[in-house]
């Protein structure tokens, strides 16, 4: 015979509906940013492509590789870390875990594209020096995580 317990209405309220609720939601943001994701990588190769476009047909007259060549690595960086991001995403879904190490990586390379793109003209040595002490200090974690899991 089936079973006729009555649930109790404040069951959703017990630890473990409490935390697959949570989960559910954790999932949904997550497909969410994914989406999301995917929609500023289109944006930024739409502008990579078009950008590349106006480059290559009306040359500047200061030259192709002063300018333009930095802000087209720029832009294909913004793609990679876009990229890296949505890695991200989906190894947070595939295993409900963030990696460390991906993290890591993503950072290096967004400043490593802040350093590219830098106008050397234009920041003070306080910024370099900011940027050097990240560069380190990422540089440091990424070592650490990286003997850590060998």
């Amino acid at each position: 015979m089936g079973s006729n317990k009555k649930r109790n209405p404040w069951d959703w309220l017990s630890s473990e509906s409490f935390l697959h609720g949570i989960e559910n939601i954790e999932t949904v943001v997550s497909k969410l940013l994914s989406i999301a994701m995917l929609i500023v990588i289109f944006v930024v190769m739409v502008d990579l492509v078009r950008f590349l476009a106006v480059a290559l047909l009306e040359p500047s007259p200061s030259g192709f590789f002063k300018t333009t060549l930095s802000e087209i690595f720029g832009l294909f960086l913004s793609v990679l870390i876009a990229l890296e991001i949505l890695s991200n995403i989906t190894a947070y879904l595939r295993k409900h875990v963030v990696q460390l190490e991906l993290v890591i990586v993503t950072s290096l390379t967004a400043v490593a594209r802040k350093i590219i793109i830098l106008d050397l003209e234009k920041i003070t040595g306080v910024s370099l020096i900011g940027l050097a002490i990240a560069i380190l200090a990422l540089s440091i974690s990424y070592w650490i995580v990286r003997n850590v899991h060998n």
